[in-house]
């Protein structure tokens, strides 16, 4: 059931994708402000509070819907309850228009037109930053966002569907990523900012969420891409980002296609806005990692990776749909 859950969301987040204020989007925005300005007073057990409500609660309604459907009507209601949370948690939509149109213009030889696209997108100052530059930082934001959007949750999906509850791990994933994402932009505003006991709650609770996912996604990039460079680069180099998922993804990206990640992280822009994307936590103090420079041609390649590695992904759960069938 998980496989034809997951073919499915994936066929049509494809064919129709959502908006990005979408309802469900909104509705736990929503549900985090309200729990942040009630709940967060500076302690780091009301942090815990905070989360644990936050994160918890919209997962414990996704269960009990679930165990409701199981009850009365079986798999196939629980199939489209499936595949219902995971078209609003899984996919490549969310974030690929964006690595799309910066490609297009720098196809397009419009590299003042890829610099507001990335701006844009990470709300972060690109006015100065060079054609080589771009490439790296998209492909970046790229791959992290499709292990946030994707990998992770797949990953989660299939570990809570050997409970019987794959749509509560989908949603405790991606809210763990957002509320995360959300205090930290938060901790910045001028207007009832988070405290820095919520943020660091948030980011350590996601660290540890993440810990096996960022791992089984940079597996797979390695599996699909070149292995031997992809491990080496990933036992030699992801101990030097900020963030150790992240840098384990970003590294086993930058041996899988030769390419050089790392460097310097672009600036913020001076404003707040809410659930937007934050600066590239995996840029390094010094230089980049070993490889080749950036190029255009390098999209192809990491468009290349991510679809092999979710054929992957679909592959394996086959092999263990026959398993648990034949068995």
């Amino acid at each position: 059931m998980a496989f034809f859950a997951i073919a499915i969301a994936l066929l049509l987040e494809q064919v129709r994708p959502l908006a990005a204020d979408h309802p469900a989007a909104t509705g736990l925005r929503r549900w985090l402000r309200l729990v942040g300005r009630n709940v967060d007073a500076g302690g780091v057990q009301h942090g815990w509070l905070a989360w644990l409500l936050a994160v918890g609660v919209p997962t414990l309604g996704v269960i009990a819907v679930h165990w409701f459907l199981a009850w009365l009507g079986g798999w196939p209601l629980v199939l489209v309850w499936s595949v219902v949370v995971l078209y609003l948690t899984l996919g490549f939509r969310q974030f690929s228009h964006h690595f799309t149109g910066i490609r297009d213009a720098l196809e397009a030889g419009d590299e003042e037109r890829a610099r507001v696209l990335l701006a844009r997108w990470q709300q972060v100052d690109a006015s100065s930053v060079p054609r080589s530059e771009i490439v790296r930082h998209v492909i970046e934001y790229s791959v992290l966002a499709a292990h946030r959007h994707v990998f992770g949750v797949l990953a989660w999906f299939c570990f809570m569907a050997v409970l019987g509850l794959g749509p509560a791990g989908a949603v405790f994933y991606r809210n763990a990523e957002y509320a995360a994402r959300y205090w930290r932009r938060k901790s910045e505003a001028p207007d009832q900012p988070s405290s820095a006991a919520l943020r660091s709650v948030a980011d350590a609770a996601w660290y540890v969420i993440d810990w096996l996912p960022a791992r089984m996604t940079a597996l797979g990039f390695a599996i699909v891409g070149s292995f031997e460079d992809a491990i080496d680069a990933w036992r030699q180099h992801a101990a030097r980002f900020a963030n150790g998922n992240d840098g384990v993804i970003l590294a086993a990206t930058a041996g899988a296609i030769g390419v050089r990640l790392g460097g310097a992280s672009l600036r913020p822009l001076a404003v707040d806005i809410e659930g937007q994307p934050v600066p590239n936590p995996g840029a390094l103090a010094g230089d980049g990692l070993p490889g080749e420079a950036a190029r255009t041609p390098h999209f192809t390649q990491v468009v290349g990776l991510v679809w092999r590695t979710v054929a992957l992904w679909l592959l394996l759960l086959v092999l263990l749909t026959l398993a648990h069938v034949l068995g």
